[in-house]
């Protein structure tokens, strides 16, 4: 991947490394839940921290990461921030939720063992911040006035943020990063694009339930 600015993976460059463009059954699923979407959006911000912590942990010995991860971590918490007041602003409690199944079945498809599980976590982060760009660029000019600048700016920050971790994963291994991505990207791909049963952040379309004849 060439170098670009930060924030500036367009469209286009989302479009190559996602394998497939999210619904549009989901942007009309999202809009007509939007609490829950919030909901979800606040918890996943915090999970985003957590699990750039948690890379920090596990590999105490790369500074580079830790360095890299710790800037990260702490933009996400600041993120988590911002939709919690855009959730107080619009008048939606913070509740518990079930989590969806996307995180836990694409770290199904990582490798248990370094050093590729190293390189495979660093490149599942990179897809849910490349996912998570793309849908808030279809979102926000959609939302309410008080979101779609929220998420404008969110969606050019993920932007950056996958090129963080992509730039980690061509460091650890600059031989098989860009095939191991397209390897999960189908993975990925596949759990935004089959129905779901809730709606999430990273769900895919709900299931259409028929009405009774």
């Amino acid at each position: 991947m060439s170098a670009r600015s930060p924030g500036a993976l367009g469209a286009a460059a989302l479009a190559s490394i996602l394998h497939a463009p999210t619904p549009p059954r989901w942007v009309e699923d999202a809009l007509g839940h939007l609490p829950e979407l919030l909901l979800d959006h606040a918890n996943c911000e915090k999970k985003a921290a957590s699990s750039a912590l948690a890379l920090m942990f596990a590999y105490a010995e790369d500074t580079a990461l830790a360095l890299a991860l710790a800037r990260l971590a702490r933009e996400e918490l600041r993120h988590f921030e911002q939709v919690v007041r855009a959730m107080s602003a619009l008048g939606v409690p913070f509740a518990r939720q079930r989590p969806g199944r996307y995180a836990q079945q694409l770290r199904r498809a990582l490798r248990s063992c370094d050093p590729g599980r190293k390189l495979d976590l660093l490149l599942a982060a990179a897809l849910i911040e490349a996912r998570s760009a793309e849908r808030f660029g279809l979102l926000a000019a959609r939302v309410p006035a008080p979101l779609a600048r929220l998420y404008q700016e969110l969606g050019a920050s993920e932007a950056r943020h996958f090129e963080v971790y992509t730039g980690l994963a061509c460091g650890v291994a600059p031989a098989e990063w860009r095939s191991r991505l397209g390897m999960l990207a189908a993975r990925e791909a596949e759990l935004v694009t089959t129905p779901d049963r809730m709606l999430r952040f990273h769900s895919g379309p709900l299931h259409v339930r028929l009405t009774p004849t």
